[in-house]
């Protein structure tokens, strides 16, 4: 059944305005998977522990939480266009948080910071998400909702390594041991120099995110016309549709597990001592980028949205025992996977904390069609309800970190992942399935 329309100009192809939402898919990829490099980094600027350090993921995700109700009722006023434009301002002003926070070296001031980021981010994905999915046939929506990922994770792929380049170059010794081992005078000059390096970077990322505001406004972005199904008319509220508040739930699993992978692999590395890593989070998304790449060929010509997320929930499971009982040496497994790359050679254990990247990578795009579908004029609630899932990146790793904290061990904290790949299992086979609670 053919459930996509736009409300103006129908016979206009949709090229410009999925070109638009592209560059906007990037710009959720650099900004969001950026943290992967921060969290390290400033573990060692600002002293903290795995547990604290993991605030930055929830400072930056606890915001689509909070402000995704009050984000979709912007864009109940504003419309698509104007609603992007404000997002892209919002975090234009918090790039420039960024400044006053790596002067005074302050953690609360850059968490200040992240929150904004994923304030501006929320309504750009509350906006962009079912966008994607209602501009074409259903069946293919999680194909369009791919290669938006793959334009997502590539940037990610990208973040760590513009990162590395432009605030750690230089400075293969910015470790907690070799920050230890400075005198007091000495590592407050080295740590100020360090925070400094932070400042251009992020006045370059606010100044490209203002020119996007006026190129989005100008765009002339049309805005989608939600169809009515025989369910949206039958029911009241958004809480009424099992499939999206079990779907909501699911990617609450999912995000934390996308951001365990993404985020906490350079936390991994810094504790077994490996030079590069900082730059380990591009190592996840790599693994991601192909697997929206097998999205793309696969979805629906050969496996249908259901069977890529049943098999993504399964291969991310066996991935969490791998790095669990793994070996932290570097052996066949890492060989075969980087030997032949020139990328340095990881500890099997790291590597499957990547391959968590490639298991997982059709989650996202899985859900969003399952959870939407037959919502009708609940749709914008429905994205807004979905959006709110993504609290599971603020709310996941933090478990982790207290585990890894408790235990001295990071690699402990991987355990918290299984549970969020079987529920992720469930709604594969039976939650988006549902149609009542009854």
């Amino acid at each position: 059944m053919e459930t996509a329309v736009l409300s103006q100009n129908e016979s206009r192809s949709s090229l410009l305005p999925m070109a638009i939402i592209g560059m906007l898919f990037f710009i959720f990829g650099f900004v969001t998977w950026l943290n992967g490099s921060l969290i390290p980094f400033l573990k060692v600027l600002c002293d903290l522990n795995e547990f604290q350090a993991l605030f930055v993921t929830f400072a930056f995700y606890i915001a689509y939480t909070v402000m995704a109700l009050p984000m979709s009722y912007i864009l109940r006023r504003t419309g698509y266009r104007d609603g992007m434009a404000i997002g892209l301002a919002i975090m234009g002003v918090a790039a420039l948080v960024f400044i006053p926070a790596a002067q005074t070296g302050s953690y609360p001031v850059f968490l200040l910071a992240l929150f904004g980021l994923g304030a501006g981010l929320t309504i750009l994905q509350t906006a962009s998400n079912p966008y994607v999915v209602k501009v074409g046939p259903a069946e293919s929506a999680a194909t369009r909702i791919a290669v938006m990922g793959i334009i997502n994770k590539g940037a990610g792929v990208l973040a760590p390594i513009v990162f590395t380049a432009l605030v750690l170059s230089g400075l293969a010794d910015f470790n907690t041991e070799a920050i230890s081992r400075l005198g007091e005078a000495e590592r407050a000059a080295r740590l100020e120099e360090v925070s400094n390096r932070l400042i251009m970077p992020y006045v370059y990322m606010a100044a490209l995110l203002f020119m996007l505001v006026a190129l989005v406004k100008l765009s002339g972005l049309p805005d989608i016309d939600e169809e009515e199904s025989e369910d949206s008319e039958t029911k009241s509220g958004i809480l009424q549709f099992p499939q999206v508040v079990l779907g909501a739930l699911a990617l609450f699993t999912y995000v934390g597990v996308e951001v365990i992978a993404g985020d906490t692999i350079g936390l991994y590395g810094e504790r077994l001592g490996l030079a590069n890593y900082a730059s380990l989070t591009s190592y996840t998304m790599v693994f991601m980028v192909i697997g929206y790449l097998v999205g793309v060929v696969g979805i629906p010509r050969y496996i249908s949205q259901q069977q890529a997320l049943l098999g993504s929930a399964v291969a991310g499971s066996l991935c969490v025992m791998g790095v669990l009982f793994g070996s932290s040496e570097s052996t066949a497994i890492a060989s075969i996977l980087w030997g032949w790359s020139g990328i340095p050679v990881v500890p099997d254990t790291v590597t499957f904390v990547a391959l968590m990247g490639l298991a997982h990578a059709l989650c996202w795009p899985a859900i969003w069609p399952l959870a939407l579908e037959g919502l009708g004029r609940f749709t914008a609630q429905g994205s807004a309800l979905l959006i709110m899932g993504i609290a599971g990146g603020a709310i996941i790793p933090l478990v982790f970190g207290k585990m890894a904290h408790f235990a001295d061990n990071t690699q402990v904290g991987y355990w918290v992942a299984l549970p969020c790949y079987l529920f992720i299992l469930f709604y594969a086979l039976k939650g988006h399935k549902m149609r009542s609670w009854s």
